[in-house]
């Protein structure tokens, strides 16, 4: 549950005011009141979707945590997910019954938070389960749920520092403030501290920093302000408020030297983390330092990206951000070096674009194009209620941090007006300085009120579910034969444009692999008129965002723009799908990368398999017999020739081969005569368009396993697959149905086995991908390594039984079934998500009504079909690939005696 970095930094920074910076056209408006036992509540209307984003932010983080005990916040943040006096069960059921998105907690050094999207008709049960688990949840703490999570969170630990530069940011903060500092640990802990946390523990810190006075709730959706303040008042109104806080003040931390510190991982390139103290959250010196960190090194045309990427290639990717907390902040410079590079090459390039910023500061072009990045950021943040950096998020950052929920706006103020002298100030100042205070000032009174809430009936019952609601689709084609496709949403003022083509990483058959994901990865590296850097520059001089990518089955160049610089951002959007560059200089910078990644890929458990386990599944010569990372092979990448980039884009980017896709704020009328401007002359070659063959194949009569070595690994890495229908057959729903009871949510019978009741895995999935060809079906089950074999014997009898003697139960359909059909109300809440369903359907030749035929066919499904799509799993049919220290692995896997065992290199190739 708690996030990594560079997923730390966004758990840390999502909702800072700095990250929505924005014009003053958009905002988000809210009315806040507070509750008599101090439960600060704050509402925001959106009526878009019938859904409400309920977000709790508890003012407590691993800051608080007293000396032994790191590690804390973020293990009781787990506890809190396993029920409460009155609901004794896993937290999840009741809101996978009502269709609930974008669950989850996290844990940051400053505070915890909760959150969920849910149908507006089920405010009721969300609002009882939160407020249960705030004022009714002592009693159903226990020894055996504190060992569990324990457990899953020290898997957790393994799992994320098993990776490559696990450690990295650990080590980073340790070393960056004094000890006793409360951000010298981090929120995950130590394995130490962890197996000391007692009950009393759980206990005393729930009563400590649990109550309605440290917290914040936001309601974001489709809600207003009297509704709130009744039902919020009914069910928190009666829990106590808790003890008065102590809370400590801006603490910088300074350092006046240089310090150095060197640590081996096993990685496959060097990198270099440079880190400086800065001041806290809400300061106008936060907000300019981080328009620093965009134009040292928070795009394509950043000075570092510009000179360490593109001019002189020393490294593959480098990066610059901000990082305000509470109490004081980080600024940090990361940059992954290439193959062969000295890490002291790219220190100097460091200090010396440092030193040049410090003296000049930024020019006036890189201080307006930081701004217009951060206005652009936040108006597509705030499309969004929910999740990560949405409404609800950056009203409750600024609540807790600043006391001010509307605190974005002085940010955004501030950042539209900022100097370059005002940037340059901020970057001089913070080389790491600061002192401590600390002020004790009472609470004021609190009290309680009298509530109706009969909480031993149990958790309130949701009758009634809003109807999914999906945008009618329009149809034009051009001139030159494209199709066009619109799905017109004007909630925010912008547009989606995605130029689709029937292509993707199964058109590199007979082609070198990785062709296809390569060459698009190259289209936007330099475009008509334009080189790389200028190319980056005219994107994001417009606000846009243009990429291009492949998957399996498609290929895709996309747009996101700001409404009203539509016009020039569609030029660049062609100059890159119709006119790319292809230099050769940006060839081998990219090829070093690509090769550099695929290195990367090679040290990463997850990716290994999932590198091997395709070719082994389909059969040498499939189309789909690649890694479906998409990168391709070392050999193949290393002989590609522009000549076979160029050859790819001719014979498969092309406008018989096309759709455009359109989703935003415009109508047909408006947009086909922009396409028919940018795309009009486009026309095909005279040579026939490629066509793709996907065979069929044949399932193995018996398992096949596969065993990857990776010495010293404290986990393993499990992945087992087997191939079923493609998502255009008319039983691939029902499928996908079983599949979510078998292995496909948080409550499924493989996660609830290994994580739940066993405590031997942080978290346990199996899916299947849509394709055209037949699908992949993966289950994946990163273990305790110790417990490999346990866990594949468990793994098998979980299949076997679910296929025989335990099939489906009319409870666990239900479950499903509800989860599946009340989550699609909420599903199609922004334009990517609208974009991403509108492409399914006409990539599989779906009807336009395909979401509400998909409702009624879930809802009219019975158990008998669920049952009967459920034997295409089939245990002896299935290959095995295991990643893992060969010498732990190895004698628990033959001790199972499920047939041969192969061990493969990370290429693939027998030992």
């Amino acid at each position: 549950m708690i996030q990594r970095l560079r997923g730390l930094l966004a758990v840390l920074c999502c909702a800072l005011p700095l990250a929505a910076a924005a014009s003053a056209t958009v905002d988000i408006p809210y009315e806040a009141f507070t509750l008599d036992n101090g439960l600060r509540v704050i509402v925001h209307t959106d009526r878009k979707a019938p859904i409400v984003a309920v977000n709790v932010w508890y003012h407590v983080g691993s800051k608080n945590e007293p000396e032994g005990r790191s590690g804390f916040a973020h293990l009781f943040e787990h506890l809190m997910f396993q029920g409460s006096e009155n609901y004794d069960d896993e937290y999840f059921k009741p809101f996978e019954q009502v269709g609930a998105t974008g669950q989850n907690g996290t844990t940051s050094f400053d505070r915890t938070n909760y959150f969920q999207n849910v149908p507006t008709t089920a405010l009721d049960m969300a609002l009882w389960m939160e407020s249960d688990r705030m004022g009714h949840f002592l009693g159903a703490i226990t020894q055996e749920r504190l060992d569990e999570q324990r457990d899953v969170v020290k898997n957790e630990k393994r799992q994320r520092y098993g990776q490559p530069y696990g450690q990295a940011w650990e080590r980073l903060f340790e070393a960056s403030f004094p000890q006793g500092h409360p951000y010298s640990w981090m929120p995950i802990g130590s394995m130490e501290d962890l197996d000391a946390a007692t009950l009393d523990d759980v206990k005393d810190w729930f009563q400590t920093w649990y109550g309605p006075s440290n917290a914040v709730l936001v309601l974001a959706g489709d809600i207003d302000v009297p509704t709130a303040k009744e039902k919020v008042t009914r069910y928190f109104g009666d829990i106590p408020a808790g003890p008065p806080l102590s809370r400590p003040e801006q603490w910088v931390a300074a350092r006046t030297e240089s310090t150095r510190e060197v640590m081996h991982d096993r990685v496959a390139q060097a990198r270099v983390y440079r880190a400086w103290n800065i001041g806290n959250y809400g300061t106008a010196e936060a907000d300019y330092l981080a328009l620093a960190a965009q134009i040292l090194g928070g795009g394509p045309s950043s000075r570092l990206q510009a000179r360490l990427v593109h001019e002189e290639q020393l490294v593959s990717n480098v990066f610059a951000s901000a990082m305000p907390l509470e109490l004081s902040g980080m600024f940090m410079i990361v940059a992954t070096v290439k193959d062969g590079v000295d890490p002291a090459q790219v220190e100097a390039v460091i200090d010396e674009e440092l030193a040049k910023f410090l003296d000049k500061g930024p020019t006036r072009a890189e201080l307006a194009q930081a701004k217009t990045r951060f206005r652009a950021n936040f108006v597509r943040g705030v499309e969004r209620v929910g999740g990560f950096g949405g409404k609800s998020d950056v009203l409750a950052g600024c609540a807790v941090y600043t006391g001010d929920p509307g605190c974005f706006r002085a940010s955004a103020e501030r950042i539209e007006s900022a100097s370059a002298a005002d940037v340059r100030g901020a970057a001089r100042q913070r080389l790491g300085q600061g002192d401590h205070t600390l002020t004790i000032l009472p609470f004021p009174p609190h009290a309680t009120v009298a509530t109706d809430v009969d909480r031993s009936q149990g958790v309130p019952q949701v009758d009634e579910f809003p109807q999914v609601t999906f945008p009618g689709l329009e149809r034009a084609t051009l001139k030159n034969g494209i199709e066009v496709v619109l799905a017109e949403r004007r909630e925010i003022p912008v547009v989606q444009v995605q130029l689709a083509f029937d292509a993707g990483y199964a058109a590199d058959v007979g082609r070198k692999l990785g062709t296809a994901s390569f060459t698009m990865s190259m289209l936007d590296e330099g475009a008509g008129k334009r080189g790389a850097l200028e190319l980056a520059a005219a994107i994001e001089s417009e606000g846009a965002m243009i990429g291009a990518g492949a998957g399996l089955d498609s290929a895709t160049v996309y747009l996101s723009a700001l409404r009203d610089r539509l016009d020039p951002s569609l030029a660049l959007f062609a100059d890159v799908a119709l006119r790319p560059r292809f230099g050769e200089d940006e060839i081998e910078r990219v090829r070093r990368q690509w090769l550099a990644g695929i290195a990367q890929e090679k040290t990463r458990p997850q990716s290994v398999a999932y590198r091997l386990l395709p070719p082994l599944l389909y059969g040498a010569g499939h189309a789909y017999a690649i890694p479906f990372t998409g990168s391709g092979t070392e050999e193949a990448i290393a002989s590609l020739t522009r000549d076979d980039l160029v050859a790819f884009h001719r014979d498969w980017l092309r406008p018989d081969n096309a759709r455009f896709i359109v989703v935003g704020d415009i109508s047909m009328e408006e947009i086909v005569p922009l396409l028919e401007k940018h795309f009009g002359g486009w026309e095909a070659p005279a040579t026939p368009r490629p066509a793709k063959n996907v065979t069929t194949v044949a399932r193995p009569d018996r398992p096949r396993i596969y065993l990857v070595d990776q010495p010293g690994s404290p986990q393993a890495n499990i992945l087992a697959g087997l191939l079923v229908a493609p998502a255009a057959d008319e039983d691939s729903l029902e499928f996908d149905l079983a599949n979510g009871i078998f292995g496909g949510t948080f409550t499924s019978r493989i996660n609830m086995n290994l994580r739940e009741d066993k405590g031997w895995s942080y978290g346990v999935r199996s899916s299947a991908s849509d394709t055209e060809g037949q699908r992949p079906w993966i289950l994946s089950a990163p273990v305790d390594i110790a417990r490999t074999g346990d866990s594949m014997r468990e793994l098998i009898a979980e299949i076997e039984a679910f296929t025989g003697d335990r099939p489906a139960e009319p409870e666990e359909l239900e479950k499903i079934r509800a989860n599946r059909v009340r989550s699609l109300p909420g599903r199609y809440e922004t334009a990517s998500a609208v974009l991403g369903a509108v492409s399914e359907i006409v990539r599989y030749g779906w009807p336009d009504d395909h979401v509400v035929r998909e409702q009624q066919r879930i809802e009219t499904m019975s158990l008998a079909e669920v049952r009967a799509a459920a034997r295409a799993l089939d245990a002896d049919a299935l290959t095995w690939v295991v990643v893992g220290d060969l010498a732990q692995i190895e004698p628990q896997v033959r001790a199972l005696d499920l047939g041969e065992v192969v061990v493969l290199d990370a290429d693939g190739r027998p030992r």
